[in-house]
C-alpha cells in the first residue's frame, strides 16, 4: 500500500474529527426532548396505545396497517405526512397513523408485518443534518449493528416501506436524510416500494415532486398488496360542530398557542409549541429607500426562567394573518357574519391530530392559525372541484383541469400568487363557495408557522435582549401586490410603536393587540431556536465573513460580541465583513455602527463594502473576496474561520468558488488540490455557512424575484431568479 501523504492525513484527520463533532452535537441536541402539548383523545385506548413508545405495539393495539412517520423542522413534512394518511384511507383503505420519529423507539421495527407499510416523510436540516425530532431515529437505524451484533444479518427482510425527502439542491448535502436512511433500511433488508422521492427546494419544486412521486409510489404500494383504488369522494377527517357558547368563554380559544396561554399562565420551556410573549422595546427603519423597508428591532427577553440565547442562534417570530386576507377569505366561504361562532374539532379517526386548539371561532383560525396567505396548492383545487358554486359545471371542468395539469395550473397561477380566497374569487366570479366542508381547510391548509430570523446581536454584550434585521416584502406581482406575512406584522408593530404619521393601511388590519389582548403594548410571541453558526472558542482566531444585505445579521453580533471583548480586556485576531448592498446613500445598515466597532476594534476589524448599483459592471462581495485574496489567505493559514450567510443558491456558490481559486493561487496548488482544502475546512467547521432554505416569492419570468432565506433569517434582496411554482410560498415571510 502506498504511504500517506501529509495532505492525505489531514483529511482523513479532519474528516475524523468532523465526524466525532457531528455526533456528539447530535446527542447532546436529542438530549434535549420537546414538551408537547397534546390535544385531548376522546378514546381510552387510543390514548393508552399512544403512550406506547413501541411503533409496532402501538400499530397493532389500535388496528392500524398503514403509518406515516415525518421528521420536520418548519412543519412542511408533518403536513405531508398528514396528507399521505389522509390520502392512503380514502384511495386505498388502508388504516393509516401520523407519527411523529420523536414520540418512538425503533428497536422493535425488525417485528413489523410483512403485510404492514411503512412511509418516512424526512427533511434534511442545516448541512445534512436529521431534524430534532429525528435525531435519535437516525442514531439509530445508521449504526451497523441497530438490530444484531452481526452486521450482515437482515432483520428487516419483512419491512415494506417509502420514502420522501425534503432538501435543498443549493447545499451539498442535498436530501442526505432521506437518502442516508433509504440506505441503512435497504442495507437491513427492508423492501423499498417506488423510488426514495426527493423535494428540491432549491429549484422551488417541492410540492410538484412530492405529487410526482407520491402517485408512483401508490402504484407500487398497490402493486404490492393488491389494492384496489378507491373512488375519490371526499370523506372529511375532521367533523364540526357550531357549539351553543360565547366567543368570550374563557374555554374558547381565540388564537392562543395553548392552554396555558388560554390560562395566562406562561411559563418554559419555550418552544416550537409553547411561545413565549415578548416586549419589542424598539423598532427602526434602516433604509433610507422610500419604496423599502428593512427593520432593526430589540426584543427583552427580561430575566425568564428558561429564555436564554447565545450568540449565532435564531430567534423564531409568530405571525399572524393580517385582517384583509382573513375577511377575504371568511367571505368568499360565506362565514363572515359566523366569523365569532363557537365551533367544536373532533377528528374522526381518533389517530388523527386536530391541527388547531378547540373549541376556537372560524375568525381565530384564519387569523392565527392556517396559512390561509400561502399561495393555493394544485392538490387542493383538486379537492375543491367537486364543491363548485351552484354545481356549475363549467367550473368544475376549470377546476380539475388546474388540479390535474401541472403546466396549465403555472399558467394560471404561477405570476399571481394566488392565496387560496382570491384563487376562489377569480374562479368563480365573486360568487360565494357555500358547499365546501371546512374540514377541507383544515386538512388541505398547513398551520401557521413561525418564522425563523437569524439573530443580529450579541449574548454576550446584551444578555437579556436580541436584535433582529429583516427587510419587509412587498412586492408588485401580476394583477396584485404580494405582501409578507410576518415582515408586513413586524413592520406594523414598528409603526404602532413610533406613532408613524403615514401607517400602511395593510398593516392597519393586523390584529396587533392579539387574543384577549395577549399581545398589548408591542410585545410579539417568539422563542429561541439553537444554532451551531458559531464563533470560534479562542477569541484570536481570526474571522473572515461574508454578508451581503440582511446576511449581515448574525455576523453584526458576531462583531458586537468581539468588541465586547476588547472593552473587557480579551486579545482577539482579526476580523474582515465583506458587505454588499444596491447603493451605499440608500441600504447600506449598520454603516455608523460598523465606524463605532473600527474605533473600538482598531486594526483588528475592516469592512470591505460592494455596492453593486454604483458601479458598471456590478461589484458583488465575490469579487471583493478575490481582491483581497492575499489577506485572505494569510488568515486561513492561521487557521482562520470562513463564514457565509445569505443567498444559498447565488452568492453562497460564487463566494466558495472564489475562495477555492484565492486558495489554489495564493498557495500554488491546482483548482482541485484547492477544493479538497476547502471541504477539509468544512468539515472541521472552519468554513460555515448560515442554515438558510431558500424560499422563491412569485413572479413572471421578466420580473426580478426576492430570495427570502427563511430558516436563517439573513433576507437577501435584489438576486435575478427563475419564476417560481410557488408550491412553498406559505413559508415567505
Amino acid at each position: 500500500m502506498a504511504s500517506m501523504g501529509l495532505f492525505d492525513i489531514t483529511v482523513f484527520a479532519a474528516i475524523f474529527l468532523g465526524t466525532i463533532v457531528y455526533w456528539v452535537k447530535g446527542r447532546l441536541r436529542g438530549s434535549g426532548k420537546k414538551t408537547r402539548h397534546p390535544a385531548p383523545t376522546p378514546n381510552a385506548d387510543v390514548s393508552n396505545a399512544i403512550n406506547d413508545r413501541d411503533i409496532v405495539a402501538v400499530m397493532n393495539k389500535l388496528g392500524q396497517n398503514c403509518v406515516v412517520m415525518y421528521g420536520s423542522q418548519t412543519g412542511t413534512a408533518e403536513n405531508y405526512a398528514s396528507r399521505l394518511a389522509r390520502e392512503s384511507k380514502k384511495r386505498f383503505g388502508l388504516e393509516t397513523m401520523v407519527a411523529d420519529l420523536e414520540d418512538f423507539d425503533f428497536e422493535g421495527i425488525n417485528s413489523m408485518p410483512a403485510n404492514a407499510l411503512v412511509i418516512f416523510v424526512l427533511a434534511t436540516y442545516g448541512e445534512g443534518e436529521p431534524t430534532d425530532n429525528a435525531v435519535q431515529f437516525y442514531q439509530f437505524i445508521t449504526q451497523e449493528t441497530a438490530f444484531s451484533p452481526e452486521p450482515d444479518s437482515l432483520p428487516l427482510g419483512n419491512l415494506n416501506f417509502a420514502a420522501f425527502g425534503l432538501g435543498n439542491s443549493s447545499y451539498e448535502h442535498y436530501n442526505s436524510m432521506v437518502r442516508n436512511v433509504d440506505k441503512a433500511l435497504r442495507g437491513f433488508g427492508a423492501n423499498r416500494l417506488g423510488e426514495a422521492g426527493e423535494g428540491d427546494d432549491g429549484r422551488h419544486t417541492t410540492e410538484e415532486d412530492f405529487m410526482e412521486w407520491k402517485e408512483n409510489m401508490w402504484r407500487a404500494v398497490a402493486a404490492k398488496f393488491g389494492l384496489q383504488e378507491r373512488e375519490t369522494v371526499y370523506d372529511p377527517t375532521f367533523s364540526i360542530t357550531e357549539l351553543p357558547i360565547a366567543r368570550e368563554d374563557p374555554k374558547v380559544f381565540l388564537g392562543e398557542a395553548n392552554k396555558m396561554h388560554l390560562k395566562r399562565n406562561i411559563r418554559s420551556p419555550f418552544t416550537g409549541q409553547n411561545p413565549y410573549v415578548a416586549t419589542i422595546t424598539e423598532s427602526r427603519e434602516l433604509f433610507l429607500s422610500k419604496d423599502r423597508n428593512c427593520l432593526h428591532m430589540e426584543i427583552d427577553l427580561g430575566s425568564t426562567p428558561g429564555l436564554s440565547y447565545e450568540t449565532g442562534d435564531h430567534v423564531a417570530i409568530w405571525p399572524t394573518n393580517p385582517g384583509e386576507e382573513v375577511d377575504r377569505f371568511l367571505t368568499i366561504l360565506g362565514l363572515q357574519e359566523k366569523r365569532h361562532q363557537v365551533i367544536g374539532i373532533m377528528a374522526v379517526d381518533p389517530t388523527s391530530k386536530v391541527p388547531v386548539p378547540t373549541p376556537t371561532t372560524y375568525d381565530a383560525i384564519a387569523r392565527y392559525y392556517l396559512e390561509i396567505c400561502a399561495p393555493v396548492s394544485r392538490q387542493l383545487i383538486s379537492t375543491l372541484a367537486q364543491f363548485t358554486s351552484n354545481g356549475d359545471e363549467e367550473i368544475k371542468t376549470k377546476m380539475n383541469r388546474i388540479g390535474n395539469d401541472r403546466t396549465y395550473f403555472q399558467e394560471l397561477t404561477g405570476s399571481h400568487c394566488y392565496n387560496i380566497a382570491t384563487f376562489l374569487g377569480i374562479i368563480s366570479k365573486g360568487a360565494k363557495w357555500l358547499d365546501i366542508p371546512f374540514s377541507v381547510f383544515l386538512e388541505g391548509i398547513p398551520k401557521l408557522q413561525p418564522r425563523y430570523y437569524s439573530i443580529s446581536s450579541s449574548s454576550l454584550a446584551q444578555p437579556q435582549t436580541i436584535s433582529i434585521t429583516t427587510v419587509v416584502e412587498s412586492r408588485l406581482v401580476t394583477n396584485g401586490r404580494f405582501r409578507g406575512v410576518a415582515t408586513n406584522y413586524l413592520l406594523a408593530l414598528k409603526q404602532k410603536q413610533n406613532n408613524d404619521p403615514n401607517p400602511c393601511s395593510f398593516g392597519q388590519s393586523y390584529e396587533l393587540d392579539g387574543p384577549r389582548r395577549l399581545f398589548a403594548g408591542i410585545r410579539v410571541p417568539i422563542h429561541i431556536r439553537r444554532s451551531n453558526f458559531k464563533l470560534p472558542s479562542d477569541p484570536k482566531t481570526p474571522v473572515i465573513m461574508v454578508g451581503p444585505g440582511t446576511g449581515v445579521a448574525p455576523f453584526r453580533g458576531f462583531i458586537q460580541e468581539r468588541a465586547k471583548q476588547v472593552q473587557d480586556g480579551v486579545s482577539i485576531g482579526r476580523l474582515l465583513l465583506f458587505f454588499g448592498c444596491r447603493n451605499a446613500t440608500e441600504d447600506y445598515v449598520y454603516e455608523s455602527e460598523w465606524e463605532e466597532y473600527g474605533r473600538v476594534l482598531n486594526d483588528h476589524f475592516n469592512v470591505i463594502t460592494a455596492f453593486s448599483r454604483q458601479t458598471s459592471p456590478k461589484v458583488y462581495v465575490q469579487h471583493r473576496l478575490s481582491e483581497w485574496a492575499k489577506e485572505v489567505n494569510k488568515l486561513l493559514a492561521k487557521d482562520g474561520y470562513f463564514y457565509v450567510c445569505g443567498d444559498a443558491a447565488n452568492m453562497a456558490r460564487e463566494v466558495n468558488a472564489t475562495l477555492v481559486q484565492i486558495i489554489a493561487g495564493e498557495r500554488g496548488v491546482s483548482q482541485t488540490e484547492g477544493e479538497e482544502i476547502v471541504q477539509v475546512m468544512k468539515a472541521v467547521g472552519r468554513y460555515q455557512v448560515s442554515n438558510i432554505t431558500a424560499i422563491y416569492l412569485c413572479g413572471g419570468s421578466r420580473r426580478r424575484l426576492q430570495l427570502i432565506s427563511v430558516l436563517g433569517g439573513c433576507l437577501v434582496v435584489g438576486q435575478k431568479l427563475r419564476p417560481s411554482s410557488c408550491a412553498f410560498c406559505q413559508f415567505a415571510v
